[in-house]
């Protein structure tokens, strides 16, 4: 198996950040959800020649995509738009342990983004 070169994996860090935004994730964020400093994700946005990996499996994880994508590897795929990211997952299993007439409230603010959205498309 030939080995990558570093055109293989140029643009490592626009790939991260692309998917950081898709995800929803600040800097800050992705750094907490991988346990490693905001500086060092922004390092790794920036086009440095070495993809971090032993970091790379808890990038894929947080940000739900695999590796592959990250690496821009053939056999990565495409992200299922539908697949929900850790985060939300998350942020939906805090909203379910709330009690009824607060997850009643946040399902209703939910219910207003969502529509303001709907609305936006449709202009």
């Amino acid at each position: 198996m030939p080995k990558k070169s570093y055109e293989d994996l140029h643009g490592f860090g626009r790939r991260l950040a692309a998917f950081r935004k898709a995800a929803g994730y600040t800097q800050q964020e992705l750094a907490n959800e991988t346990d490693v400093s905001r500086r060092m994700i922004a390092y790794y946005e920036g086009e440095t020649k070495h993809p971090p990996t032993t970091l790379l499996p808890k990038l894929a994880e947080a940000l739900s995509i695999s590796t592959d994508m990250l690496l821009n590897t053939n056999g990565g795929g495409k992200t299922n738009p539908q697949q929900m990211s850790k985060r939300m997952r998350r942020k939906l299993q805090q909203i379910e342990k709330l009690e009824p007439n607060v997850k009643r409230q946040a399902m209703r603010l939910l219910d207003m983004f969502i529509e303001g959205e709907q609305r936006k498309r449709k202009a």
